[in-house]
């Protein structure tokens, strides 16, 4: 008898639940609706439907439409906008509890003075329409500043996000957002004998310029990172068996610097095999708001994580939290046995609203948390193209969230989308501070490298809060200059300090450094210095380890000619950073010897890698003119 009465209770609480819930979601309405054009019938892209008098409001998707949530009952007035219509309302829109309220309408194509642009606009069969300069009176390529009008999606091509009809400041393309951290100097051993940095294993700075340069244009100065371009690369160092880390050193005169010798330093984590990979708990934070219809950058998103299901295994789970002008919950965390439910989950993902990073990011770590585990992989993977503009908007303010959850074993890795509307400041910093790591995917093959071909050296970290430390023997080095990690740097005191952030390295991860160093004359020491490497077990943060190696005259080649294919391959990776940012230490390179260094390189190799390189180099040549003058 008290069994069935128990049963009976369960029964009531879990109707009285559902009651509830059906009541709270039936005292919302919502607003559903497309945008054509009035002329064409085409649907309207990128267009802003606003709630008059409220933060509400939707970006149209590539086929038009909006959905605008949880609106209370009333009358409302929308206002639909966008840089190639005219701007209209529409009034006495009527929202009822629990219904949806259709609100569509054709907007008027502006006038050609009001664009300063003619637009010609083909028939359906073209795939995109020309915006015509008048004072030129040719059509230009996005990358000189020319906007083009997008009628359909794939184009790839769009109108200014920030308003307006051309670039500004003469970028090839708008809003994007880098920050110039300098390049490092010569440093007397004198003045400053030790070298303190946290490491690095990122490359979106390599595949971002490759970006820029597929597209016809130039990177920004300021979106180069040396380290990262050096990284890109594999270097074939072996696999530590007992220690964590192995530690490489080559050495050699530099073929680019004035009057030094380059040297490499390669570190090695050693690999954990796929099989044995942790079992993880990840949460996918995914940015949808509307400017993630253009290019198609949330298809690529889906595509890519629709790779990463694939390579997990029952004892994985995921959720799956969206931001648009709020953060919505839309998975909660299921295995991976259910794969049909998480999949289904991905492919409803559609751009709409503004963008409230700050939102979806505590949505998702707040869900990571619920679902922690101690010994397993506890992984945000943020997929965003960075740019916030509603909530806390700021790097700074976003990342004073985040650690506390890093602190606890909540990694992030933020992986970008896009360009133009694009914030490369914020994921980067994101990545580096939320203990993961920064990838930028500009296709399907690069989510394949990141998604696919290293995920167990993606998700399991091995190693945390990693800083390196070279202490130069003043004897025998007179001056010395790292190149790249400007936005790692630690200072020396730091190195020792346990709370100073580090880097993240994970499974089978390689990390390379390189050096220009002036010798003194004459010095008869055979010690050049010695390499620190200080990190923290990521199982149990109080073991903190400290290994060492000295580096000797015997670790350095008489001839650049005569080094390894992996250090003349660094060092050709390394110069075109340099150029390509303008190093002060570089206004003397030709891009031209940068590209006889990389054929030698693929004569040998021919690997796909390399080959894409020189390609890349080749294509900055031809615009080395307008390097030049930039």
């Amino acid at each position: 008898m008290r069994g069935k009465s128990a049963v009976a209770y369960v029964f009531l609480t879990i109707v009285l639940i559902a009651v509830t819930v059906i009541i709270n979601a039936q005292s919302f309405g919502k607003i559903e609706g497309v945008v054509t054009d009035a002329e064409t019938g085409n649907p309207v892209a990128g267009a802003s439907v606003m709630v008059v008098g409220t933060k509400s409001g939707a970006m149209t998707g590539v086929d038009g439409r909006f959905v605008i949530n949880r609106l209370q009952p009333g009358s409302y007035e929308l206002k639909v906008s966008h840089l190639d219509y005219e701007t209209m309302t529409m009034k006495a829109v009527t929202v009822r509890t629990g219904a949806t309220t259709e609100a569509s309408c054709k907007l008027k194509k502006k006038k050609s003075q009001d664009l300063g642009v003619e637009i010609d606009v083909k028939s359906e069969q073209d795939e995109f329409a020309v915006c015509m300069d008048k004072s030129l009176g040719v059509a230009q390529a996005p990358a000189i500043g020319i906007p083009r009008c997008v009628l359909r999606e794939g184009t790839g091509y769009y109108p200014p996000v920030h308003g307006g009809n051309a670039i500004v400041n003469g970028e090839a393309f708008d809003a994007m957002f880098f920050k110039n951290y300098g390049v490092n100097p010569f440093v007397d051993t004198e003045d400053d004998h030790l070298s303190t940095f946290a490491i690095d294993v990122d490359d979106a700075s390599y595949i971002m310029m490759r970006s820029y340069l597929n597209r016809g244009a130039l990177p920004p100065n300021e979106a180069i990172r040396t380290e990262e371009f050096v990284n890109h690369f594999k270097y074939s160092y072996p696999t530590p068996r007992a220690e964590t880390f192995g530690i490489l050193f080559e050495g050699a005169p530099s073929k680019f610097g004035q009057n030094c010798q380059m040297l490499k330093i390669g570190i090695k984590g050693f690999e954990i095999a796929d099989e044995n990979r942790k079992a993880s708990n990840l949460v996918f934070v995914v940015d949808v708001s509307g400017s993630m219809g253009r290019e198609d950058r949330l298809g690529l998103v889906r595509k890519a994580l629709r790779l990463l299901l694939d390579q997990l295994t029952g004892q994985d789970r995921v959720g799956i939290v969206v931001y648009g002008s709020e953060g919505k919950v839309i998975l909660e965390p299921t295995s991976i046995k259910d794969k049909n439910k998480i999949v289904s989950a991905i492919e409803k993902l559609y751009p709409q609203g503004s963008t409230n990073a700050e939102e979806g990011i505590r949505l998702g770590y707040e869900m990571a948390d619920k679902q922690f585990e101690q010994g397993k992989i506890n992984r945000i993977i943020l997929c965003s193209d960075g740019v916030a503009n509603v909530g806390r908007t700021g790097p700074d303010d976003i990342l004073k969230m985040i650690k506390r959850y890093a602190d606890k074993g909540i990694t992030l890795s933020s992986i970008g989308f896009g360009m133009g509307n694009y914030n490369d400041i914020l994921l980067e910093k994101l990545g580096n501070k939320g203990n993961g790591h920064y990838a930028y995917v500009d296709n399907i093959n690069e989510a394949k490298r990141i998604f696919v071909e290293n995920l167990t050296g993606n998700l399991q970290v091995i190693a945390r809060d990693v800083k390196i430390q070279v202490d130069f023997n003043p004897e025998v080095v007179r001056s010395y200059r790292l190149l790249g990690y400007e936005n790692r740097d630690v200072e020396d005191n730091k190195f020792r300090d346990d709370k100073e952030d580090g880097g993240e390295v994970g499974s089978g991860h390689e990390v390379t450094a390189l050096y220009e160093i002036k010798f003194r004359e004459f010095a008869s020491s055979d010690r050049i210095g010695t390499i620190f490497v200080r990190y923290k077990n990521p199982d149990d943060l109080e073991d903190v380890r400290e290994i060492n190696r000295d580096i000797k005259r015997g670790d350095f080649n008489g001839s650049f000619d005569n080094c390894s294919h992996e250090y003349r391959l660094a060092a050709c990776a390394a110069e075109f950073g340099e150029i390509l940012r303008k190093s002060y230490w570089a206004k003397g390179s030709k891009l031209a010897d940068v590209l006889d260094l990389a054929k030698s390189l693929v004569n040998e190799s021919g690997s796909q890698e390399l080959i894409e390189l020189l390609g890349l180099i080749s294509k900055a040549k031809e615009m080395e003119q307008q390097l030049a003058e930039g």
